[in-house]
């Protein structure tokens, strides 16, 4: 600014017969110290006094601002009283050649317009060097370089001028016939692609980027599709064995009503596994854990209604004990009501706090924008996850205190080693989801929800469904479930 001011009082052209002075105040980026400046400015005094000018010697044109916009509205607000403007707004109107004979001229933004020139330099074969202009940085219409010379050589003996362009950066044309380039990979004349592309390989154009996400139309997303569709069927005809043969003693133990709503909740949970398959939107972001949570913890509580009739059965040896009102089966309905519910109830307190969401990874992978859903609040996912553990810890932890209570359709094996392998699919899960992005985390979630489902429908369900249809002599009425014996 000094370098400025002086160059104006040298040149009679510019201001004739005028000369101008300055004071420069510090802000220290605070804005009540910048006003002080002003009024400091404006008094001609260390202590301001407003409305009064106490250096009569010299008197203020103008006021430059400062780099904050903050501190510089506010001192335009007070100048603005007393008729006093920013120079700012005068310079963006000034055109004047320098001593050089080179025009100086401000654009609408106040940003000085100007010209680069890019040159060549050369050494020559007796120790001379020179600099051949080859190229101009022009600002209008638009910031862009220009060809103007192709006597130009670089090392290694080559004429032509190389186009190089940084990643995710492309070549422009103008009028077709003009060659536009970018040689510093800094320039600000540099144009970035727009976020769906990427630089080919050859950093001279911009192509689309490829989305991912876990297709039905792919080999992965269409066999895991697939095997949900197709095990979503075994429950639902295991379902219609049962109630076929709802009067036998292997549907009826443990309460049969429980094994329809097990059969019933499985067939949700292969059916959930759709919704992680296909382009993901903010609607199936919400509605795949939703449906993921409830479906599961319904099955882990009917599984744990199941075996605690087990244990109340075995343990209430009194025919006529008022007791014996636990074994009805409204006790473990409303277990597995009570049980949904609080699943249902975290589920509603995550979607309503901070719920999932549909978002793009265009960082991850070069190239490469994956689609995916983001779990939104990670206490709800958490919470959601944590309970449906507790659930099956609890099952699993009945189940094995219960496994050699006699019977001939006790359950309790069964249960313990199916919720072995819930537990071992999930805690085997979370290093794989950890680990792998895109489509395969998607598919590893997908992978640990059938197979958990099918451990489950395999463990509990085939076992009586093989006692049904190939060892009909086990499926009598005279085999009885459980012996309680009467004191006499």
């Amino acid at each position: 600014m000094v370098f400025a001011i002086n160059e104006i009082n040298e040149n009679p052209e510019l201001l004739p017969n005028i000369t101008l002075g300055f004071r420069i105040y510090d802000s220290c980026f605070n804005e009540m110290q910048a006003v002080t400046g002003a009024l400091q400015l404006l008094s001609g005094r260390e202590n301001p006094i407003p409305n009064y000018t106490c250096d009569m010697k010299s008197k203020v044109a103008g006021l430059v601002g400062d780099i904050q916009s903050s501190n510089s509205v506010a001192v335009a607000r007070i100048l603005g009283l007393f008729r006093f403007p920013q120079i700012l707004q005068y310079v963006k109107r000034v055109k004047v050649n320098n001593s050089a004979g080179q025009e100086l001229a401000f654009d609408k933004n106040g940003d000085q317009i100007f010209s680069l020139e890019y040159v060549n330099w050369q050494a020559l074969s007796n120790g001379e060097t020179k600099h051949i202009p080859f190229a101009t940085l022009k600002k209008f219409p638009e910031s862009h370089i220009v060809l103007s010379n192709n006597s130009v050589f670089w090392s290694g003996g080559y004429t032509e001028i190389a186009v190089h362009l940084t990643t995710a950066f492309q070549l422009k044309i103008v009028d077709s016939m003009m060659l536009i380039i970018f040689v510093l990979l800094d320039s600000t004349s540099c144009i970035r692609c727009p976020d769906n592309m990427w630089a080919n390989e050859k950093h001279t154009a911009c192509r689309l980027r490829t989305f991912e996400f876990l297709s039905y139309n792919e080999i992965l997303g269409g066999m895991l599709a697939t095997v949900s569709i197709l095990g979503s069927l075994l429950p639902l005809s295991i379902l219609a064995i049962f109630i076929r043969n709802s009067g036998t003693p292997v549907v009826k133990a443990n309460n049969r009503n429980l094994s329809y709503l097990l059969l019933l909740s499985l067939c949700f949970c292969y059916l959930c596994a759709l919704m992680f398959i296909g382009r993901p939107i903010t609607i199936t972001c919400i509605l795949r854990q939703f449906i993921f949570g409830i479906s599961f913890v319904m099955c882990i509580s009917c599984v744990l209604g199941k075996t605690m009739m087990v244990v109340i059965a075995f343990n209430l040896t009194q025919p006529r004990s008022s007791r014996r009102m636990w074994l009805n089966s409204r006790v473990t309905n409303t277990l597995v009501l009570v049980c949904t519910a609080i699943q249902v109830i975290i589920c509603a307190g995550w979607l309503a706090h901070s719920p999932p969401f549909q978002y793009t990874d265009n960082k991850s992978k070069m190239g490469t924008i994956i689609m995916q859903c983001n779990k939104g609040s990670p206490i709800g996912y958490s919470c959601t996850m944590g309970y449906m553990g507790v659930l099956a810890t609890l099952c699993f932890a009945i189940a094995y205190l219960a496994r050699k209570l006699p019977g001939s359709f006790n359950e309790a094996k069964l249960i313990t080693f199916s919720m072995l392998i819930f537990g071992a699919v999930w805690i085997s899960f979370i290093p794989a989801y950890l680990s792998t992005t895109g489509k395969y985390m998607v598919a590893a979630e997908v992978f640990a929800i059938l197979s958990s489902s099918s451990g489950l429908l395999v463990c509990i369900l085939l076992p009586k469904v093989y006692i049904i249809i190939f060892k009909p002599d086990m499926n009598k009425k005279d085999r009885k479930i459980f012996i309680i014996k009467e004191k006499s």
